[in-house]
């Protein structure tokens, strides 16, 4: 495996094996995720059932349920939306859905699961006062809504279409996510509503640093603004790279950094429609690709670890961010990101198994893991990943460590499956 600031990122898979059912425990307390998981080109079949060790448990922050909550019905076969209201303490929510046989998943604590003698599934995912219900079971579906409604106030919205600024659009493809609204919002917030779009995010050649002898911009309005542009990126990986750097000087911003975000607004005027397409397809393949610069930021000289994730073909997550320490060779700075992009796989598979297994398999929970060379070859040697050479023409991880040229930024949105639905069939 070859490293270096411009050489393409390892390719890491994890083979399938059989998922073991165990008898479903007591869900564990919730267990906190690293503040960052890791970063590589990842492979990776996700109904294995091999043994994690106490190293490998990663959690989404706990969030409990709310008194008022929104339920959304789906199309995965089928997603429905909802409303509660209760003047209970929220806990005791919490603990309602817990006692009706949701098990908590043990990689992130908004996420509900039921698998049923039949063998469906049906899910529940909880944000504040809104729930998404989905999943295969129909019956299930329909006997949870009654149990909820037995003990909420609940206002069913039907099928989703907007989740938290998020606009879904259902296909016989399958399903597209946007922020069009938001984007179109953040022009008028903005006064860009007739600028001239740019054709990439971030000026391939800009070298932002603190700017010490720039005029200083309004402060409250820039990070209003960056603030705007993080939850952007939600749905767009490719502001990522762009919105992680201008995010680095909110507590000092001076006119050059206010241009560099003013930028990514300009860019978000010329793609109003892109967002990320989930096709359909039956794969359950898991794969990453990671990569890092080398001592890039002219600030600090610390290196910036860029990754994302697929599962069957479709993004699923991704990151870009600057690495905490200075890494004192492009090798070292490589290695983080790889430890990142595994410990990101991880995670991902402990959340499929809760999806695959009939009763959900519960982990050690852990605060540290080795992120370095040692925590690699463990997991190469046995047998958990493997790791094929990506070039650099395939090293899909670029666009979330620097800025790139036009023609090299929208070869990699489309291999990311990002599409624009106005542009020209």
């Amino acid at each position: 495996m070859a490293f270096g600031p411009e050489i393409g990122t390892n390719s890491i898979v994890v083979p399938e094996t059989e998922t073991r059912t165990k008898q479903a425990p007591k869900p564990a307390e919730p267990a906190a995720r690293p503040e960052s998981a890791p970063e590589q080109a990842l492979e990776f079949a996700p109904n294995g059932g091999g043994k994690f060790g106490k190293n490998l448990v990663y959690s989404r922050r706990a969030k409990v349920i709310p008194e008022s909550i929104h339920v959304q019905e789906s199309n995965l076969p089928s997603l429905h939306e909802v409303t509660v209201s209760n003047p209970r303490n929220s806990n005791n929510s919490n603990e309602f859905i817990l006692e009706n046989s949701e098990a908590q998943s043990q990689g992130d604590h908004t996420l509900f699961i039921k698998h049923s003698i039949s063998g469906g599934v049906t899910i529940l995912l909880v944000y504040v006062d809104d729930i998404i219900i989905t999943g295969d079971d129909k019956e299930e579906q329909q006997m949870l809504s009654q149990r909820l409604a037995t003990k909420f106030e609940i206002k069913t919205l039907g099928r989703l279409k907007y989740f938290l600024g998020i606009e879904v659009v259902h296909s016989k493809k399958g399903i597209f996510i946007s922020q069009q609204k938001y984007i179109t919002d953040l022009l008028k917030e903005t006064g860009k509503t007739a600028c001239k779009p740019a054709s990439t995010p971030i000026d391939p050649n800009i070298e932002l640093g603190s700017a010490e002898e720039d005029n200083v911009a309004d402060k409250e309005m820039y990070q209003r603004l960056v603030g705007r542009l993080i939850y952007l990126s939600h749905t767009r990986p490719d502001i990522a790279f762009a919105v992680s750097l201008v995010s680095q000087f909110m507590h000092q911003p001076k006119e050059a950094h206010l241009q560099a975000a003013l930028r990514i607004v300009q860019y978000l005027k010329g793609t109003l429609g892109r967002g990320i397409l989930f096709k359909r397809n039956k794969s359950v393949r898991l794969e990453a690709y990671t990569d890092a610069d080398y001592a890039e930021s002219v600030v600090d000289r610390r290196s910036t670890t860029g990754y994302c994730t697929f599962l069957g073909g479709n993004l699923v997550t991704w990151k870009s961010k600057k690495q905490s320490v200075v890494a004192r060779s492009s090798d070292e700075a490589e290695f983080r990101a790889m430890a990142q992009g595994i410990c990101e796989l991880l995670w991902l598979k402990i959340i499929l198994e809760d999806f695959i297994a009939h009763n959900p398999v519960q982990h050690d929970r852990t605060k540290h893991i080795e992120v370095d060379r040692h925590f690699i070859k463990e997991k190469l040697d046995n047998g958990l990943i493997c790791t094929p050479y990506v070039s650099t023409q395939s090293q899909l991880a670029d666009i979330l460590t620097k800025g790139l040229n036009c023609g090299n930024f929208e070869r990699i949105i489309s291999k990311l499956g990002m599409e624009n639905i106005y542009s020209p069939a």
